[in-house]
């Protein structure tokens, strides 16, 4: 018997896993239909010996303490700001739109106050704002949505940013000054030995029993368990009662280049004229030393893998007749992206997933993620064993937060979402 049977070992799965067994002593197991635990933030060594993320760069940034910390428990932390290079007009200029984009693509010497006021004539406003080209014509005008945003935003959603939720490109905010990080979040690091390695250890405990290459469909009716926690698709969990949701999926095309140093950025966008959005390079990510350099491309496609739901009205209300069949089974919990059909970053899933612990054990979010029990080795099944591609445990260690002056360098030492 056991207390829980959760499907999906990815943040939202493994962070539940990890609460239920340290924090409250209870026996869970968790299924995966994958070989690996850690959903889309697996990484692995490849042929070459160079950390990579499978399912492309994932990038772990927040405003929230209790995350960090929470998180702290099972990883130390490198420093590290991401910065992003969008290929526009035959140069790479930063992204989000800064003063030094403008600068170097017309060729100006505009100040702050200068650049405030540039946008002020290029933009045309938009009232309300409504949809994605909304945003960026309201914030930019015409020209540099054309340059920056209205391709890659059709080969990342298959549809025109005149037909997606304004959320889409809010998400990228434009700036007067000269920061070129990405992100603005109070922290920015990367798990130092690796996402798996992390997982490894939350997963550090003899009540929690991991399974792979699983399908909870052909253990559950074998199984006595008390309640499920359900992180998949909740159309499938309801077996496309109302119809699909719509997602957008991923291929990846990896590749090792013979070079220390492939390009001039961590990830690099491609807008125009490329059939992949964007090309990653991971020992900016990592700070792997290594003679070679492995690199990704992005390819956006209809099927495959369920990455993105689609944010557009009709999407959502067909997400409300599934959410109010999740809301009456007072038996599942239903967690994480794919389950409440929502885009969210890992740390917002991280907070969601303390929060649903919280509410099963009545405690506050700040109380869930910190109570732990001594815990010894896991035990897998179906494929995998303890001690993944990404070598031994590490400690504990939380980083403080991050100085815009400790950006990521060039050097292949220090450097390498």
């Amino acid at each position: 018997m056991f207390d829980y049977l959760i499907v999906g070992a990815g943040f939202a799965g493994s962070v539940l896993a990890e609460r239920l067994a340290n924090g409250h002593g209870k026996s869970v197991l968790i299924c995966d239909k994958r070989n690996h635990i850690g959903g889309n933030a697996f990484d692995f060594y490849n042929d070459d010996g160079i950390l990579i993320h499978k399912y492309g760069p994932h990038i772990f940034h927040t405003n929230s303490a209790d995350v960090f910390d929470y998180l702290s428990q099972f990883t130390e932390w490198r420093d590290y700001q991401h910065r992003v290079l969008a290929d526009v007009d035959g140069m790479l200029v930063p992204i989000p739109i800064n003063l030094n984009t403008i600068n170097k693509l017309y060729g100006l010497n505009l100040n702050a106050h200068e650049l405030k006021d540039f946008f002020e004539n290029v933009r045309e406003k938009r009232e309300p704002v409504k949809t994605s080209e909304d945003v960026v014509i309201n914030a930019v005008g015409k020209e540099l949505y054309e340059k920056f945003f209205k391709n890659y935003t059709q080969k990342q959603w298959g549809l025109d940013p005149s037909e997606l939720d304004a959320s889409v490109t809010a998400r990228v905010p434009t700036r007067t000054n000269r920061d070129d990080r990405y992100f603005t979040d109070s922290f920015q690091a990367m798990p130092k030995h690796g996402y798996t390695r992390m997982f490894e250890k939350m997963l550090d405990n003899p009540k929690i029993k991991v399974m792979l290459n699983c399908d909870y469909r052909e253990i559950a009716q074998e199984l006595s368990y008390r309640e499920m926690i359900y992180t998949g698709p909740v159309d499938a969990f309801f077996d496309y009662r109302y119809g699909k949701l719509p997602y957008r999926s991923l291929e990846f095309r990896h590749e090792t280049r013979d070079t220390p140093v492939v390009q001039e950025a961590p990830v690099v966008n491609y807008p125009n004229g490329q059939p992949y959005t964007r090309i990653t390079e991971f020992k900016y990510l990592t700070g792997q030393e290594h003679q070679k350099s492995a690199i990704v491309y992005e390819y956006p496609k209809a099927e495959g893998d369920p990455y993105y739901p689609i944010p557009r009205p009709e999407n959502a209300e067909l997400y409300s007749k599934y959410k109010a069949l999740a809301d009456a089974r007072k038996d599942v919990h239903f967690v994480g992206r794919l389950a409440t059909y929502k885009y969210y970053n890992m740390d917002q899933i991280v907070a969601q997933a303390l929060t649903v612990y919280g509410k099963i054990v009545g405690l506050k979010r700040k109380e869930a993620g910190m109570v732990r029990m001594p815990t010894v080795s896991v035990a897998y099944a179906g494929g995998a064993s303890n001690g993944g591609a990404n070598g031994n445990p590490n400690g504990n260690g939380r980083s403080v937060p991050n100085n815009p002056a400790n950006g990521n360098g060039r050097n292949t030492a220090n450097a390498v979402s």
